[in-house]
């Protein structure tokens, strides 16, 4: 997927809304200081840097912090895709860790990799200053708005 075509519900202002902090949903997404670089059809890019409170006590990033984030980018990506109202619910993934992390910044991009009204697969690639750190994919269910 990931072509505006293949997406006839593709909002640019959903998807320019979402540029920038997620801090401002509160939260994890703001405890972790994930910030959105690119938001296009279908496809979502997020950032955050590592710092000493999100490493283990042997100086690796704990794999929550990797888990959370590509939780979050998991539903998030859906939606400037789907109508407004509704919202995706994470259903499941399964994340690979690949490589420690030990300092520097982390990013994740997640890309639809099918989608339906009530569904969505999610793949999300985790890279740390370039090199591959963690993988995942996952499914979203989708809710339609209330009243519908």
């Amino acid at each position: 997927m990931g072509e505006t075509a293949e997406f006839a519900l593709y909002d640019e202002r959903v998807a320019a809304g979402l540029q920038g902090s997620a801090a401002a949903g509160g939260g994890l997404p703001a405890f972790l200081d994930i910030h959105h670089s690119s938001v296009g059809p279908g496809t979502l890019t997020a950032r955050i840097e590592t710092r000493p409170e999100l490493m283990t006590p042997f100086g690796n990033l704990h794999g929550g912090v990797l888990a959370a984030l590509c939780d979050h980018v998991l539903g998030t990506v859906c939606y400037p895709v789907i109508p407004r109202g509704a919202w995706a619910a994470t259903t499941e993934f399964k994340v690979n860790y690949l490589a420690p992390v030990t300092s520097g910044a982390l990013q994740a991009t997640a890309t639809i990799v099918s989608m339906t009204k009530r569904t969505a697969v999610v793949r999300i690639d985790v890279v740390n200053d370039g090199r591959p750190v963690c993988m995942a994919q996952g499914t979203v269910l989708i809710m339609a708005p209330k009243g519908e």
